[in-house]
């Protein structure tokens, strides 16, 4: 993680981005991390289901590249799904599991706002 990256511009080819913050059934991959930014991307493979996780502090934002994103979380009855070309907003502390009901892998380009550890693994949601 290099939060002393050159300025002003710097362009991150896929060769640059490292594996990071592991949960199970998602391939997480940072471009870069500074102290209240974090981008990369997630990519779910085929009937893959992550395990429960929220980001803290982080506000995520998700962009669907390919495939389908499928997101269950704590306070919602059943879930959502976003395909290409759709923005995901995914709130500070929202315990939450992605899934890809698909049989292609999915790719969604991820950026964090707020500082902080950007994935905590947990059991599940509250009740």
């Amino acid at each position: 993680m290099s939060t002393d990256l050159p300025r002003p511009v710097r362009v991150f080819t896929p060769a640059d981005l490292e594996s990071a913050d592991p949960t199970l059934g998602m391939q997480r991959a940072r471009a870069f991390e500074l102290p209240l930014l974090w981008a990369g991307q997630v990519e779910t493979e085929p009937g893959a289901v992550s395990g429960w996780h929220h980001h803290e502090r982080n506000e995520s934002s998700l962009y669907v590249v390919r495939g389908v994103l499928r997101l269950e979380f704590e306070g919602h009855e059943g879930y959502l799904d976003a395909g290409p070309g759709d923005f995901v907003h995914v709130p500070a502390w929202t315990v939450h599991r992605e899934s890809n009901p698909t049989g292609e892998p999915s790719l969604a380009v991820i950026a964090r706002v707020g500082g902080g550890v950007p994935t905590v693994n947990v059991d599940g949601p509250r009740g």
